[in-house]
């Protein structure tokens, strides 16, 4: 009896204490896509039909102070097959002047301020098994480490159109290992906005460098390296390019040294209020090698990608994409090469 006293009495007391306590505030957001891609390598590899099954969740927690400070956070669930949660994410502080301070998990400025490049919708792509290492991403030389910060100034920052960030990472101290890892790294972004006529034109980029710590050989150089880019929207239309150059790295099998660039540029078309069209295209290239051996030979991927995506109602969209590739691995063809149609649909709220 004494027990069932003692547990009641718990209880009491934690509902007393949940009913006293504010609860932040919380939005949802999440999706549902599902579709079919038939998948057609070239002569190295193997043609794969396959369905997508892919869902996430998130949410966004947030509550403002007194002084009109607003402290924000969020995570996501993501189920690609296996569920998995995303805890990369930042305990963010805005000001009421606008200037934000982001607090551990907070990644790279120099990848904040990467373009925004159109690219095709739907979830093609071609899977290879060979070890080329060109880049696919603008912002593949911003790396980070989660024990950092990033500052965001306010908008119309010295000019009107200027945002800018900066950012600072370091690791939490443990031992090298034989794989490499970013010990510390910086980077700075800038966005600036501006009209021309009838076209808005969002320039921005960064640049970004860090040290690579390992228990071997060190790189050559250490990931680093910057990114610039340009999108215009006139009515109905986007267009955008972009461009990163540097280095990175990669430890998964052994640790690899790469020094490599990238060109991304898109369209889209919002043909009606139903319907949207998109093109973009990707070249990249890199030159990979054991840390301490700068690579020779190109490793290369060019892509080209067209979507079309229909409301059907609201939250809801179907998707026809098709992707073609290109793969050098040390100058030679890989299994990385073909093309892929995926036809879907997707669910979000």
């Amino acid at each position: 009896m004494k027990k069932e006293l003692l547990i009641a009495s718990a209880l009491v007391s934690t509902l007393g204490v949940a009913s006293v306590a504010q609860a932040v505030t919380a939005t949802m957001a999440g999706s549902m896509k599902i579709g079919a891609e038939f998948e057609s390598a070239d002569d190295l590899g193997t043609d794969n039909n396959q369905v997508h099954d892919q869902s996430n969740f998130n949410i966004s927690l947030s509550e403002t102070t007194d002084n009109g400070t607003t402290i924000s956070t969020s995570f996501e669930i993501v189920d690609e097959g296996t569920v998995a949660a995303d805890d990369d994410n930042a305990l963010k502080l805005t000001f009421a002047d606008g200037t934000a301070l982001e607090l551990l998990n907070a990644g790279n400025a120099a990848g904040t301020h990467a373009a925004a490049v159109p690219g095709a919708g739907g979830e093609q792509g071609v899977g290879g098994t060979s070890t080329q290492n060109a880049p696919g991403d603008l912002d593949f030389a911003a790396g980070s480490s989660a024990l950092g910060f990033e500052v965001h100034s306010a908008a119309d920052f010295l000019i009107d159109g200027l945002k800018m960030s900066a950012s600072y990472s370091t690791d939490g101290g443990t031992a090298k290992a034989a794989k490499a890892r970013t010990e510390n790294s910086w980077g700075v972004g800038a966005t600036y906005v501006t009209s021309a006529g009838d076209t808005t034109l969002t320039i921005s980029g960064g640049v970004a460098d860090s040290e690579t710590a390992t228990s071997g050989t060190q790189a050559t150089s250490d990931k680093g390296g910057f990114n610039v880019g340009v999108v215009a929207v006139t009515g109905d239309i986007t267009i955008g390019v972009g461009y990163g150059d540097g280095d990175t790295f990669d430890y998964e099998t052994a640790n690899i040294e790469i020094d490599g660039s990238v060109t991304k540029a898109g369209i889209s078309y919002a043909a009606s209020d139903d319907l949207t069209l998109a093109l973009s295209v990707s070249a990249g290239e890199g030159k990979d090698g054991a840390f301490g051996t700068a690579g020779t030979t190109d490793d290369s991927v060019d892509s080209t990608s067209a979507s079309a995506t229909y409301t059907v109602a609201a939250g809801v969209s179907a998707v026809i994409g098709y992707t073609t590739v290109d793969a050098q691995n040390e100058g030679v063809a890989t299994t990385d090469d073909g093309s892929a149609w995926y036809i879907g649909a997707s669910m979000s709220f």
